[in-house]
Order: C-alpha cells, then sequence, then structure tokens
C-alpha cells in the first residue's frame, strides 16, 4: 500500500506549477508572505511548518488539491476552523488543505434549513440564522469551526433539548479520496453519510454542510452560578437529582476552576476556585426561573443565570480558550458524577495555581441519547456526562505547562471511563494524537468495513491521502475490536 507520506518538496517543479495555474485560491509556501499566519492555529502549542498551504477558494479547488496530493503521493492535512485541540489540521512538510476561507451561509427559514460552508465558525452560523430566530445545535464557543465541530458529533447548549450537529445533519457535499465532489445524505451515498455523523474526518473533505434548523430565542434563560470550591460536594447533592430529573429545554454545565478575570465576574473573586453551574433554558423564559430555582435556593456567591440573548449566551466563554493559548485537554465520559468522581475533581482543582486550566463536565442525554447506536458513526449515547480536563497556560508558561497535572487524572479515568479521547469536543474522534485518545467510533466491526469501501475500494491506494491517517484509523479500528471481544 502506499503511504502518502511523501513531503510537497518531492513534487517536480513543473507539476507544482501545474497546479498552482488550475488553482483558483492561493498556494502559500515556506518563504511566502502570510506563511506564518497560514499555519497558525488556535492552539499555540501546535508549531507545524507545511510544505504548502492551499487556501481554496471554492469546491472545485478542494477537489484540485485532492488529486494533486494523490498523484504525488503526499502527506496531507485538512484545516477548515483550525481549532482542534490535537492541531490535526496541520502537518510537517506536506500540504494543508485550508478551507477556512469557504464561508457561505443560506438560510431557509421557511423548511427551518440552513446549509454552511466548511470555513464558517459558529459565531457566524449563530448570526445568520439568528436573523430568522433559528439556531442550529452546535458548540458553545463562537471561534469553533462548524466543520470539525460536526465531523466529530457536536454538543453544546440545544443538545438534549434537539441532539448533537451530527443529528441535524440532513446532507454534505464531500470530496473523496479520488477528487470526486458527491452529495451525501440518507437516500445518497447513504453509508458515506453514516460514517460522517460522528466518524471524523476521514471519509472525505466536507466543502459544505445541511443542517436542520431550530427555533431558539431571541432571548434563554442562562449563565452560571458560582459557588465555593469546598461547597462543591454539597452542591452536587442537590445538583445530582435535579439534573436527572430536569426537561430536556435545560442544559447544565459544570466548570470548576479558579474564577477568571473575566468583565463578568467581580474582581474579589479572580483567582478563587470556584464550582460553577451553567445553565442554559432554551424553552419559554418565563418557565425556566422554576427549574433553576433548586440550584438558586442553595445561595450562589453570585447568580449571573438570567434572561439573555442567545448570541451573548453562546459567546460567553470565548475568553476561556483564547486564540493563541497553549492547550492540552483530556476527556472521559461517565454514567454518573460519583462522590469519588466529584472529589476527585475537587482535590485536583484546589491544586491548579494556573488562572486559566479548568475542569469541566457537559450534561448529556435528552434528544442525544435517543438516536439509536446504529444510526450514526457517534455511539456510546448513553453516558450521562463529558468530562473534560483541560490544561491551559501562555506561551511564556512552557516551563510550568500543566500537562503532568492533566496526566494525573488518567489512573482515575481509565477505572471509570466509559469512552477514553483526546479531542475538541467530539471533533476527530477517530484520529488521536496519543495513545489514550481511542477515539468515539460505533461498533468498531461496522467502522472497518465503511473505511474499507470507502477509502480502500477498489484502488486500494487510497488510503493516506485524507486527513494523512485512514490507514491508522483502520489499525485503531482493530485493536478496539480486539478490546471488545
Amino acid at each position: 500500500m502506499v503511504s502518502h507520506d511523501a513531503p510537497v518538496s518531492s513534487v517536480p517543479a513543473p507539476a507544482l506549477r501545474a497546479f498552482g495555474e488550475r488553482f483558483r485560491g492561493r498556494l502559500v509556501g515556506p518563504g511566502d508572505e502570510g506563511y506564518d499566519e497560514a499555519r497558525t492555529i488556535w492552539n499555540g502549542a501546535i508549531d507545524r511548518r507545511p510544505g504548502l498551504v492551499a487556501r481554496c477558494s471554492a469546491a472545485s479547488d478542494v477537489e484540485n488539491a485532492v488529486r494533486f496530493a494523490r498523484e504525488h503521493d503526499l502527506r496531507m492535512s485538512v484545516r477548515s476552523g483550525g481549532h482542534g485541540v490535537g492541531g490535526l489540521a496541520l502537518c510537517d512538510d506536506g500540504l494543508v488543505v485550508d478551507l477556512s476561507g469557504l464561508k457561505g451561509i443560506r438560510v431557509d427559514e421557511e423548511n427551518g434549513l440552513a446549509e454552511v460552508e466548511a470555513g464558517v465558525t459558529l459565531g457566524e452560523l449563530d448570526r445568520a440564522t439568528q436573523a430568522f430566530g433559528l439556531a442550529v445545535p452546535a458548540g458553545i464557543v463562537t471561534h469553533t469551526g462548524v466543520a470539525g465541530l460536526t465531523l466529530g458529533g457536536g454538543i453544546g447548549w440545544l443538545t438534549r433539548k434537539h441532539g448533537l450537529s451530527v443529528d441535524n445533519l440532513v446532507g454534505a457535499d464531500v470530496v473523496t479520496a479520488d477528487g470526486q465532489l458527491v452529495a451525501a445524505s440518507a437516500d445518497d451515498h447513504p453509508d458515506l453519510f453514516w460514517g460522517l455523523r460522528g466518524g471524523g474526518g476521514n471519509f472525505g473533505v466536507v466543502t459544505s454542510f445541511r443542517f436542520r434548523a431550530h427555533p431558539i430565542g431571541p432571548a434563554v434563560l442562562a449563565g452560571p452560578m458560582l459557588f465555593p470550591l469546598e461547597r462543591g460536594p454539597e452542591v452536587m447533592q442537590t445538583y445530582r437529582g435535579w439534573a436527572a430529573e430536569a426537561p430536556e429545554e435545560l442544559t447544565t454545565v459544570l466548570n470548576v476552576r479558579r474564577a477568571p478575570a473575566a468583565p463578568w465576574i467581580p474582581e474579589p473573586l479572580h483567582g478563587v476556585p470556584m464550582w460553577m453551574v451553567v445553565c442554559c433554558w432554551c424553552g419559554p423564559v418565563e418557565a425556566g426561573d422554576a427549574v433553576v430555582q433548586p440550584i438558586r435556593a442553595l445561595g450562589p456567591i453570585l447568580d449571573l443565570c438570567e434572561p439573555k440573548p442567545w448570541l451573548e449566551h453562546q459567546a460567553m466563554f470565548d475568553g476561556a480558550v483564547t486564540p493563541g493559548w497553549h492547550y492540552y485537554w483530556k476527556s472521559v465520559e461517565l454514567d454518573e458524577l460519583t462522590e469519588p468522581a466529584v472529589a476527585a475533581i475537587v482535590d485536583h482543582v484546589a491544586r491548579i495555581t494556573s488562572p486559566r486550566s479548568y475542569a469541566v463536565a457537559f450534561q448529556l442525554g435528552g434528544a442525544m441519547s435517543r438516536i439509536g447506536e446504529m444510526d450514526t458513526a457517534y455511539a456510546g449515547r448513553s453516558p450521562a456526562f463529558d468530562v473534560n480536563i483541560n490544561g491551559v497556560w501562555l506561551p511564556e508558561e512552557a516551563e510550568t505547562s500543566p500537562v503532568p497535572a492533566v496526566l494525573e487524572y488518567i489512573p482515575y479515568r481509565k477505572n471509570d471511563a466509559t469512552a477514553l479521547r483526546d479531542e475538541d469536543f467530539h471533533r476527530h474522534p477517530a484520529a488521536a494524537d496519543d495513545e489514550e485518545g481511542v477515539g468515539r467510533v460505533a461498533l468498531p466491526h461496522q467502522v472497518l468495513a465503511v473505511l474499507e469501501d470507502l477509502v480502500l475500494g477498489a484502488t486500494r491506494d487510497q488510503g493516506e491521502v485524507l486527513l494523512g491517517h485512514p490507514v491508522e484509523v483502520l489499525r485503531l479500528g482493530e485493536q478496539l475490536l480486539n478490546g471488545l471481544h
């Protein structure tokens, strides 16, 4: 099998010139103006030097780039929003297919649909859909890319009411490994469509998505209620039963950290270890107060859960994941936040010195859990919480990075986890940077079958063109299969 790992420097000059002549966007290589910008992504800890960045202006550019990479057996990665914590958007010495310039959005208000190109961010999508009183279920940070988030699942404030991002995907335009643009949906290329919904970026390069959009806002009842860290176990005594019985219009996120120096937090609380219960009620605002009252009755030292525009709430935590900071994240899914789990979180957060690192638990269930395990490539829909342990530090703080502290969680996680992976909110789950990130794919035997049909096919040398590692995903699937049987 061809490895598809050649550097761009191996391409003959005439072939490179010919590619440039038929490419409508901009090609940026080492030494070109804008090269450092083109190789910079959200996670500042990622420092890779591509041999060429192909900044696409249309789907036809993507087709040309994939064919070029295949013809010359190039290492290749795909960038859309560039928000993946593992840095899979970039590769050293290879070809980066950059979709960040594909910014088209079309909202069909009458049919409740939104068509979104692959370079669109969540904030851009939210602004476009809210103009019609609609929203697509997505993430919680506005500068996240729609494409990467969706391909891995997509958890956010609307997950319990309307499902994951992939549960609302009704179609996608995809450039396959042979450089052909196809439309995938439940009716056309259904196996490909199955794989796109949670299987990561290994099935093709998606150039546009078609989503269902739902009536939301313009106001929601949302925001955090803050408690001192030491009250965490007490708060959780109430929270467990309350969250388990909560209507699906309510989604909560538990955020445990030193209070950030955010404008919405009074200065005396900056740096104080906190247990935050963040709520988002997407039903009628007037009905939400009674729903959140059990947590409010515990007496938070700061209560910011109030009616506000949906767009404002979506942007509330952008500052916690500022572009250019350094990030190292791990996550685990739990069926419940047991007392030992809460104690472990409190213990570790109490020892955190960084004002930027944190632990966060996303409440799951509701609509996402009613989708069948075999209906999409997003498996394991039964856990109640997705817990992220997120180390964050500034570029100048490399000597004191929190990575060792994050890794201290691993022994506990291995005992209680239902799934382990290194991820950015379920994006590119099938491609992990290290052995802890085992990926989140449905029933490995089906993943292997789909990969064999879609990636290897009749010409079995296509494998490693897309994102550079379908071959590794096959090996990963074999490992998962061996581990489960």
